[in-house]
């Protein structure tokens, strides 16, 4: 399947759909590239104190709704369900709607509890894929020479990263920006739907 999207990505081309620094993009992990330009303001926004529930078990097929602060080894905050103007995160445990480790940490919470998880990356976003590095012409961009460390959206719907721009190529990293990181979560659990 890699090899198929290496050969699509190489004989479709590169579709440029946001090159520089666009903030208006809605990619997979906005909190993400919000958190690491802003960093942490010194206010702890995470649902706090581990406790135990006293409401209902979350279980496969259940569809939660969760409170979560996500940080790395670092201590740098990643995302935040508890930023202004988000609602808590809501998905169906065991129907892939996160990642393994995060509907493994949910499964088995009662309504109330909270408390802190850490998932080793091959359960959050696996480890970075040397193939899915790639080099591209730097015709594919239409004239236009994009800047390290903007998005970029192949033609089959893969987003990237730009790691190096040269006379003739780009460099273009379609890893997820969490690959490799273990990720440690403080979740509440608020409700069984």
């Amino acid at each position: 399947m890699l090899q198929r999207f290496l050969i699509a990505v190489a004989a479709i081309g590169l579709l440029v759909v946001a090159c520089g620094d666009d903030d208006d993009d809605d990619s997979d992990t906005p909190q993400e590239e919000e958190a690491a330009e802003d960093g942490d303001d010194g206010g702890d926004p995470c649902p706090g104190e581990d406790q135990e529930g006293d409401g209902d078990e979350a279980a496969s097929g259940d569809t939660v709704r969760i409170e979560y602060c996500g940080t790395l080894d670092d201590g740098s905050q990643f995302d935040s369900s508890l930023e202004e103007g988000r609602d808590p995160l809501e998905f169906t445990l065991g129907a892939g709607e996160v990642v393994p480790g995060f509907d493994e940490a949910v499964t088995g919470m009662r309504v109330g509890e909270r408390k802190t998880v850490t998932i080793p990356a091959d359960q959050a976003y696996g480890e970075p894929d040397p193939e899915r590095i790639q080099e591209v012409s730097i015709e594919q961009f239409g004239g236009e020479v994009p800047e390290v460390g903007s998005q970029v959206q192949a033609s089959n719907g893969a987003t990237g990263t730009i790691l190096e721009v040269t006379d003739t190529t780009v460099t273009v990293d379609f890893n997820h920006p969490l690959a490799g990181e273990d990720l440690t979560f403080e979740i509440e659990l608020v409700e069984i739907v």
